[in-house]
C-alpha cells in the first residue's frame, strides 16, 4: 500500500515537472520576421538619411533594384541619387543585411526548448527479454528558456542596430566620395582653363624672345609656368579618376553603369549654417553606436542574472521511463517511473564563472562610459569645423573671389589703356587662379564637414578601434 502511495506521488511530481517545462517551452518559443528584421533598420536609417534600403532575396528583388539604379544613373548624379544607388547595389551593405537574417535565425534557435531524447532498448535470450523505452529532457534549459530567450531577442535587436550603422557609414562614405569626386572635377576644369592660358602666354613670350622684346629668363618663367600647369593638370586627372573610381566601388557598379555624369562644380553653400545648440544630447540620443553599446550592456547584465541563477546547478535531465521484462515462465513484468539526473558541485560551485560573467559586464560598462564620453567630442569637434569651413567657403565666396574679379576687371581696362603691361596682366590672372582653387577646396572641406556632422550626431564613424581591427584583418596571413 505504501509503494503504490510513493508511486503515486512520484508520478504526480514527474506530471508537475512535465507540466512545468511545457509551459516554459511555449512560452519561450519565438517565429520568424516576415523583412529578416529589415524594418527596423529602415525606420532608423530613413529618419537620417531619408533613403530607401532594401535586402536582395531573391531575382524579383534585384531586377527591382536594377531598374531603380538605372533611371538614377540615366540623370547627372546628384549627392542624394549617389546614396541612393549605393543603398541598392553595394554588395557588403548587402552581407551586412544577410548576416542580420542569419543573427534572427540564431535568436529564433536560442529560444526554442530543448528537443527531448527518445531512446529504445530491448535484449533477449533464453527465453528472457528485457525492452526499456526512455524519454528525456533538459529541465534546466527549459527552466532558464525565458531568459535565455530574452537574451537573444537583445542580441538579434542588436544586430539589427548593426546593420543600420552600416547603412548609416555606407552612406557618410559616399557622400565624402562624392564630394571629392566633383571637387576634382571642378579642379581639372579649372586647370584646362589655366593651362591654355598659359600656352597661349608661353607662345607670346617665345614670339617676344624672337624680336628681343623679351629676355631669355621672362620666356623661361612663363615656359615653366606652362609646364607646371600641364604637370598639375595630369595630377589632377588622375587624382579625378581614382576619386571617381572609390565612388564607383562604394556604389556596387561595374559594366555598362560606369558611364554615369558627374557635375562640374559642387553646390553652392547654403545660405545659412545649421544651428545645433543641443550638439551634444543630440549625439548622444542618436548614435547607433552607442545604442548597441547599450544592448550590450543589457544582454550581459541578463546573462550575469542566468549565471547566477545556475551557479550550483548546470546540469538537470529528467528521463520518464517504461521498462518491460519477459520471464522464462511467459509472466512480463513491467515497470514506470523517472530518472532524475543532476551535478553535484563538489569542486565547482560557479564561482569562476559568476566571476568571469560579472568582469565581462565591468568591461562592457566602462566601454559604454568612455564611447559616450567619446561620441560627446566627436559632436562637438564636427560641429565646430562645420562652422569654421562654412565660415571659410563663405568668406572665399563673398570677398575674395568678387575682389579678385574686380582686381581682373580693372587690369584689363589699365592694359586696354596701356598704363600696365601684358606680364602685368599674366600675373594678377595666375592670383585669381589660386584664389578660385583655395574657393574650390574650401567649399570641398565645407561639403565633408557637413558629411562627418551628419555621421557625428546620428552613426557613420568609423571608431579607430574598429579601423584598427580593419587593417589588422587585411594584413593578416590567409590560413
Amino acid at each position: 500500500m505504501q509503494e503504490n502511495i510513493r508511486r503515486a506521488a512520484l508520478k504526480r511530481e514527474a506530471l508537475k515537472l512535465a507540466a512545468l517545462a511545457a509551459v516554459t517551452a511555449l512560452a519561450g518559443c519565438a517565429s520568424f520576421t516576415g523583412d529578416g528584421g529589415m524594418s527596423v533598420v529602415a525606420d532608423i536609417t530613413g529618419r537620417t538619411t531619408a533613403k530607401q534600403v532594401a535586402a536582395v532575396r531573391n531575382d524579383d528583388d534585384a531586377e527591382r533594384l536594377r531598374m531603380a539604379t538605372r533611371q538614377l544613373l540615366a540623370r547627372p548624379l546628384s549627392a542624394d541619387a549617389a546614396v541612393q544607388v549605393a543603398l541598392f547595389n553595394n554588395k557588403g551593405l548587402q552581407a551586412a543585411y544577410h548576416a542580420l537574417a542569419l543573427s534572427e535565425a540564431d535568436a529564433i534557435e536560442a529560444s526554442l526548448p530543448p528537443n527531448p531524447t527518445f531512446s529504445l532498448m530491448r535484449i533477449s535470450g533464453d527465453g528472457v527479454f528485457e525492452a526499456e523505452r526512455q524519454v528525456a529532457g533538459d529541465i534546466l534549459a527549459l527552466a532558464t528558456l525565458p531568459l535565455r530567450s530574452e537574451i537573444a531577442r537583445e542580441r538579434f535587436h542588436q544586430a539589427q542596430l548593426r546593420a543600420a550603422l552600416a547603412t548609416l557609414r555606407l552612406a557618410a562614405e559616399v557622400r565624402r566620395a562624392y564630394v571629392r569626386a566633383v571637387a576634382a572635377n571642378e579642379l581639372v576644369g579649372l586647370l584646362v582653363e589655366a593651362q591654355s592660358a598659359a600656352e597661349a602666354t608661353a607662345r607670346l613670350a617665345a614670339k617676344l624672345g624672337e624680336t628681343g622684346a623679351l629676355n631669355r629668363l621672362d620666356q623661361a618663367r612663363e615656359q615653366v609656368f606652362y609646364a607646371e600647369t600641364t604637370a598639375e593638370l595630369a595630377t589632377a586627372r588622375r587624382a579625378a579618376g581614382s576619386a571617381r573610381e572609390r565612388l564607383i566601388r562604394l556604389m556596387g557598379l561595374w559594366g555598362d553603369d560606369l558611364g554615369f555624369r558627374l557635375p562640374d562644380h559642387l553646390p553652392s553653400l547654403p545660405r545659412r549654417p545649421l544651428t545645433q545648440p543641443f550638439i551634444e544630447r543630440d549625439a548622444v540620443a542618436h548614435r547607433i553606436d552607442l545604442q548597441i553599446a547599450r544592448q550590450e550592456l543589457t544582454a550581459l547584465a541578463n546573462s550575469l542574472q542566468l549565471t547566477e541563477a545556475t551557479r550550483f546547478v548546470t546540469l538537470l535531465d529528467l528521463a520518464g521511463l517504461d521498462r518491460k521484462t519477459g520471464e522464462p515462465d511467459g509472466r512480463v513484468i513491467r515497470e514506470r517511473g523517472y530518472d532524475v539526473q543532476f551535478q553535484i558541485p563538489v569542486f565547482d560551485g560557479g564561482e569562476v564563472r559568476l566571476r568571469q560573467a560579472a568582469e565581462t559586464y565591468n568591461i562592457a560598462f566602462n566601454r559604454l562610459s568612455e564611447r559616450a564620453v567619446t561620441v560627446r567630442s566627436e559632436a562637438r569637434d564636427a560641429y565646430r569645423s562645420y562652422r569654421a569651413t562654412y565660415d571659410i567657403a563663405g568668406h572665399y565666396a563673398r570677398e575674395v573671389l568678387p575682389l579678385r574679379k574686380i582686381i581682373s576687371e580693372e587690369m584689363q581696362l589699365r592694359y586696354s589703356s596701356m598704363q600696365v603691361d601684358i606680364f602685368a596682366l599674366l600675373l594678377e590672372a595666375r592670383q585669381r587662379l589660386a584664389s578660385r582653387r583655395a574657393a574650390i577646396d574650401a567649399m570641398k572641406d565645407f561639403f565633408l564637414a557637413e558629411a562627418e556632422l551628419s555621421a557625428a550626431v546620428n552613426g557613420g564613424v568609423t571608431t579607430s578601434e574598429e579601423t584598427t581591427q580593419q587593417t589588422a584583418s587585411t594584413l593578416a596571413p590567409n590560413d
